[in-house]
C-alpha cells in the first residue's frame, strides 16, 4: 500500500516498526485511563443507587459493582483481541491514516514522522 501511495500506509509501517513502543503505550497508558474511568463511573453509579435506595447494603453493592466492572473489562479485552487479530491490517491502516491526518494539520509525534522521498 505504501508503494501505491495510499494515505497513511507509511505511518502504518512506522507503527509496525515501533511495535514495542506502540504496544507499551496502548497497554499501559490506555489501560490505566480506562481503569481509572471505570472505577470512577462505578463509584458514581453506587452513589446514585445509595441515594435512591438507602436500605441497599453497601458491602453487597460494592462487591457487585466491582464484579460487574471486572467482567466488562475482561470481556471487552477478550472481544477486542479477537477483533484485533482478525482485522489487524485494517486497524493499522486506520491508525496510520489518523497519524497522517494529524501530521497534515501540523501535529508532530516524536519518532513517528515519515521522511518524504522526493525524486
Amino acid at each position: 500500500m505504501a508503494s501505491n501511495r495510499v494515505r497513511g500506509a507509511r505511518h502504518a509501517i512506522l507503527l509496525v516498526r515501533h511495535a514495542d513502543g506502540v504496544s507499551t503505550f496502548c497497554n499501559d497508558l490506555v489501560g490505566d485511563v480506562v481503569g481509572t474511568l471505570s472505577g470512577a463511573l462505578g463509584v458514581a453509579i453506587l452513589l446514585q443507587l445509595r441515594g435512591a435506595s438507602p436500605r441497599l447494603q453497601e458491602t453487597v453493592a460494592n462487591t457487585l459493582m466491582v464484579a460487574l466492572i471486572a467482567a466488562v473489562t475482561v470481556g471487552g479485552k477478550a472481544l477486542g483481541k479477537g477483533v484485533a487479530i482478525s482485522k489487524s491490517t485494517t486497524i493499522l491502516l486506520v491508525a496510520g491514516r489518523i497519524l497522517y491526518s494529524l501530521e497534515k494539520i501540523g501535529v508532530r509525534l516524536p519518532g513517528l514522522t515519515v521522511k518524504s522521498k522526493k525524486r
